[in-house]
């Protein structure tokens, strides 16, 4: 199969390696020093450290080149959120496309399928989720992830794009779920962070704001139309608790830096890669409450930062709350 990838960042160039020993797989980046480096060094030093890539994988800063290395083969589009309207925007209306981005999308709160339903109702579209460290897939370490698709095709090229001995993909028709799942993940990995490095807190703590998440991220993909099953699979609860308690994890490392005292502007410099989570809390907050979805772990980080409350007191407040059924 030729696949072109769509994003050089630390998931998209993890995803390129995986499917490199058996297919044609062209990695692209809009940014020709990083593709001139990767071809000469055989590695993303920027994201992926001195890991070793593929000797098959070729990356390239030519975006047409890129989509007709893949006609009639498979695009995956592994920017962050903020690029997926670009690029789904940008294609043939009839060209199929998976993406790899979690996340709601900045100004319109859209899921990735939304938008894509928006720019190109009639094109075949699914994405590829679950719980996976980028640097984990690129050493070939086990990992499971679920392709979700309302095309049973799209999905199957999925499939046979990354399945392997060492990664396993699942499918799935219920891609608000799945999308849902992939994006809330991010928030609650934040809080759980937070609460991990707050000294009064301890494992009852995380477990808590694990299972308490989960409800939360259950109780708003079922209101977008979601399916209630999907959150306990890789997408779900699989993700939310790799993302929350995994130490390569992003969002748990941006809220044990909050818990520790560091200003948000700092902490995001300092970890040098996109924490989505920063950027979808106050969009997932603000659908939640259009459709009278009680998120209050999600708005406790949202109050946090955007620096309204402290991190000591938005952990009092969530367990001063009222008693009530689970």
């Amino acid at each position: 199969m030729k696949i072109a990838v769509l994003g050089a960042g630390a998931w998209g160039t993890a995803l390129a390696a995986a499917a490199a020993p058996r297919h044609e797989v062209l990695l692209w980046t809009r940014d020709a020093a990083q593709a001139a480096e990767i071809a000469a060094t055989g590695r993303n030093t920027r994201y992926l450290g001195d890991e070793p890539l593929p000797a098959g994988l070729r990356v390239s800063a030519d975006r047409d080149a890129a989509l007709a290395h893949c006609e009639g083969g498979l695009l995956v589009i592994a920017t962050p959120m903020a690029g997926l309207r670009e690029h789904l925007g940008s294609l043939p209306d009839d060209r199929p496309a998976l993406w790899a981005c979690k996340g709601f999308e900045s100004g319109t709160g859209l899921l990735g399928h939304e938008i894509a339903r928006e720019l190109r109702p009639g094109a075949a579209g699914g994405v590829l989720s679950g719980p996976s460290f980028a640097l984990e897939v690129l050493r070939g370490q086990p990992t499971a992830l679920v392709a979700a698709s309302e095309s049973d095709a799209l999905a199957a090229a999925a499939v046979e794009a990354f399945h392997s001995d060492t990664l396993r993909v699942y499918t799935a028709r219920d891609i608000v779920g799945v999308e849902v799942g992939g994006a809330v993940k991010n928030v609650l990995a934040i809080a759980t962070g937070i609460g991990d490095g707050l000294a009064a807190t301890g494992l009852n703590a995380r477990a808590a704001l694990v299972t308490r998440g989960l409800a939360e991220m259950t109780r708003l993909g079922v209101a977008l139309g979601g399916q209630a099953a999907t959150f306990m699979g890789l997408s779900g609860l699989g993700d939310l608790v790799l993302t929350a308690t995994g130490d390569l994890s992003r969002n748990r490392k941006v809220g044990l830096a909050l818990a520790a005292g560091k200003a948000l502007p700092d902490i995001l410099a300092e970890l040098g890669h996109v924490s989505e989570g920063v950027y979808s809390a106050a969009t997932v907050l603000q659908r939640a409450r259009a459709l009278g979805v009680e998120m209050p772990i999600t708005e406790a980080v949202v109050e946090v930062l955007e620096g309204r409350v402290s991190p000591e007191t938005a952990l009092r407040r969530l367990m001063g709350r009222q008693s009530k059924a689970e």
